[in-house]
């Protein structure tokens, strides 16, 4: 039976744990491209990595999966990872990094409430670099509903934010 009370408002995504097949080249990208720091690592086992000094953000590791292959297209798992950035500027020195590392990008959306670049990690697992825009700028529909819609991301016009002073 489905329990029809919301969860509670504060609740929130705290942390992701990916099994990858290499924890160094999982590290190179999320620490290296990416900038996350990595907190704490237990050999090639295990690591955990943040932003901002948090205990953990994403957990790696290699129990289950060193050494293996993604799974196969058409089988149930993660879709993405969704990291938030806490503003344009943010997202667009991700974008940076990833332009500077050569990373390739599967694409790039403007959601209307949000702008995303898309892209995979080295396990082939989705990563999804995010910024949502002000509830205030969301387009909505005439019930006053959140409209979202996919749009070609102007990669240009985010990297416009790099040069503007803070």
């Amino acid at each position: 039976m489905i329990n029809n009370k919301p969860i509670h408002p504060g609740a929130s995504i705290g942390h992701v744990h990916l099994k990858v097949a290499n924890l160094d080249r999982s590290l190179e990208f999320y620490c290296g491209v990416l900038g996350f720091e990595l907190v704490q690592r237990f050999g090639d086992q295990a690591a955990f990595i943040s932003a901002g000094g948090y205990h953990h953000h994403i957990g790696l590791n290699t129990w289950e999966s060193k050494g293996g292959k993604p799974p196969p297209y058409g089988t149930t798992g993660l879709y993405h990872l969704a990291i938030l950035y806490p503003d344009r500027p943010s997202l667009a020195d991700a974008l940076q990094r990833l332009l500077e590392a050569d990373y390739p990008l599967d694409g790039a959306s403007d959601h209307g409430v949000s702008e995303a670049l898309y892209l995979s990690d080295p396990d082939q697992n989705g990563v999804e670099l995010y910024r949502d825009r002000p509830q205030s700028e969301w387009p909505r529909s005439a019930d006053g509903n959140p409209s979202m819609f996919t749009r070609p991301l102007d990669l240009r016009g985010l990297l416009v934010e790099l040069k503007e002073p803070n």
